[in-house]
């Protein structure tokens, strides 16, 4: 009940600051980049509001429970990537004056094709990335309330589609930056109750040591709803619903549905895709093999420091500064909430290993956030602080995801009808042409979600992580060259920028296909590259973009210093935004 409870403040807070942002969203300026009137600290806290998402909130502390320390290079490449946005791209992009991505690629390059081409990149990475976010709030609202899981992604998806709706990007600025808040808060306050209330961490052997996690004192039991495969690291004996049996040590077993019961001190049997790991080795953050492997560190370090300037929804955001210098200010504001955030994660992470190991039975790990605080805090203490990380998660799915919509909305109703040959009319203010495109913009809203929801219902079964790495590979083979180059060579063609994107794109996808459909483990370095393909796909999209331009000088764009100026000059000469 009280889960239920906060869940639902939470969700009327962010439609009541949706509804109140309604009576500034009267332009077309106040709904595609917010009149470009945030200030550096709010626009700081919406970017990091959007930007922490399902994967942050619970996919870290899930990933390291399950892999080891291995995993905590994903908040440092999320972290780095700003390091990069605010060095190469944050000020030129808002100086360039454009309303999305799309608009920059079409004017930078002097090709209209090219807003075609960068409004399908858009609709396939917020629409994919959307997923995972909706698959969350399933999963967080089952887990807290005992609801369906349809229930948690029609209900988000409901929600975010009509906060979007009634306020655009004015308005979903308030509700993301007062969602920070929220998770942070709710994320904060839990791991430090429970540090100071178990005095520490806990069984250290099983963290630093030579132990396994192993089950406590009382022993433990694991409801599993359906025949799970299992394997032993050590010998075992254990119950299934009152039927004895043993197993040997690396013995695989499929455990029928049914209690599970294990004595004291039994060694806790793994689930498939989970590698039994001793203290020593799962603290390890580096190591020979496996998703630990220094290839696929390095693959996965440059997806997410070159994927995060290519996000569209994190991109969108600095169109919203008043001009160039702020949104550096706004980026370095930035780093420092990720910064403060991403401390916590690795908590629950550590605290989850040795207090809630029956999920390492189910494979469950993504749900040890919210699963922490009642094992290590039986009685209302526990529930009143899994209510607030439960907030907290749903608080995450819907920041997200209004980000993510907002992009795609903006690409339905801006970017593709221009590209059909419709009317663009930038910074309107009033009359009936603004009332047209802010109608359209919020039809494309409502109706931009309906594909995510379908296909998150279909895609239960789907890893996240599997999702969100994919985005981020693919933003990293995509849009960032197109920043990079566009920003700062005059040598970029159109014909060379499509096929970079084209190019980059296809090598990603078809890695990760590849991945997939094999069920390799990133044992091998060819498996770590099939799991994590940004090492090869980025150095594809850089090398085909600046060989084609190369050999097609005739598509260079016209008055190419001039457009260069426009992304480099200071505000102060007066220079006119394209």
């Amino acid at each position: 009940m009280l889960s239920i409870l906060a869940v639902s403040v939470v969700t009327l807070g962010a439609v009541g600051l949706g509804a109140w942002g309604v009576r500034f969203a009267r332009t077309t300026s106040d709904f595609f980049v917010a009149s470009r009137a945030i200030s550096p600290w709010w626009n700081a806290a919406a970017i990091s509001g959007e930007y922490l998402s399902a994967a942050s909130f619970l996919g870290i502390a899930g990933l390291q429970m399950k892999l080891g320390a291995s995993a905590l290079w994903l908040p440092v490449g999320f972290t780095a990537g700003y390091v990069a946005l605010l060095l190469f791209v944050a000020a030129p992009l808002r100086r360039y004056g454009s309303y999305t991505i799309p608009d920059f690629a079409e004017a930078r390059l002097d090709a209209p094709r090219m807003r075609l081409l960068a409004a399908g990149v858009v609709l396939v990475i917020g629409g994919f990335y959307l997923v995972p976010q909706l698959k969350g709030a399933g999963i967080a609202l089952g887990v807290v309330t005992g609801a369906p899981y349809w229930v948690g992604v029609v209900g988000a998806g409901v929600v975010v589609a009509l906060v979007v709706a009634l306020g655009g990007m004015r308005g979903i600025t308030y509700v993301q930056a007062y969602q920070y808040w929220v998770k942070t808060f709710a994320i904060l306050v839990p791991a430090c109750l429970l540090l100071i209330h178990l005095g520490g961490l806990p069984q250290r052997s099983a963290l630093f040591g030579q132990e396994l996690p192993r089950a406590p004192a009382a022993g433990l039991v694991v409801s599993l709803d359906a025949p799970t495969d299992v394997t032993f690291p050590a010998a075992a004996t254990y119950t299934i619903d009152g039927v004895r049996a043993s197993a040997a040590a690396g013995e695989e077993r499929t455990l029928a549905a049914g209690a599970l019961r294990l004595p004291a001190g039994t060694v806790v049997p793994v689930a498939e895709g989970i590698e039994a790991q001793r203290g020593e080795d799962w603290i390890r953050p580096i190591s020979d093999e496996g998703r630990a492997s220094p290839l696929f560190v390095g693959s996965l370090l440059l997806a997410t420091f070159l994927g995060t300037m290519g996000l569209p929804h994190i991109l969108v955001r600095f169109y919203t500064n008043p001009d160039g210098p702020a949104a550096r200010r706004t980026t370095v504001r930035v780093l420092g909430l990720l910064g403060l955030f991403y401390v916590f994660p690795v908590v629950y992470g550590l605290l989850g290993r040795v207090l809630t190991p029956q999920l390492y039975v189910t494979g469950a790990t993504d749900e040890v956030v919210l699963r922490l605080p009642e094992a290590a805090m039986p009685g209302l203490g526990g529930e009143i602080l899994a209510a607030l990380v439960a907030a907290g998660a749903f608080a995450a799915f819907l920041s997200t995801a209004s980000g993510l919509l907002v992009s795609i909305a903006g690409t339905i109703s801006h970017d593709l009808r221009r590209a059909r040959g419709g009317r663009g009319g930038r910074g309107a203010r009033g009359g009936r042409g603004a009332d047209v495109r802010t109608r359209r913009f919020r039809g494309a809203a409502l109706g931009g979600m309906l594909v995510p929801v379908v296909l998150a219902l279909v895609a239960r079964g789907v890893d996240i992580s599997l999702l969100v790495g994919w985005a981020f590979a693919l933003a990293a083979s995509t849009f960032c060259p197109l920043f990079l180059l566009g920003i700062w060579w005059t040598g970029l063609t159109s014909t060379g920028a499509a096929a970079g994107m084209l190019a980059g794109a296809a090598t990603a996808t078809a890695a990760i296909v590849v991945g997939v459909l094999s069920g390799g483990e990133a044992v091998t370095a060819g498996d770590a590259v099939l799991a994590q393909p940004a090492v090869l796909s980025v150095p594809v999209a850089f090398a085909t973009m600046v060989l084609v331009s190369l050999r097609t000088p005739a598509r260079l764009p016209r008055d190419v210093e001039g457009q260069l100026r426009a992304l480099h000059a200071p505000e102060g000469l007066g220079l006119p935004a394209r």
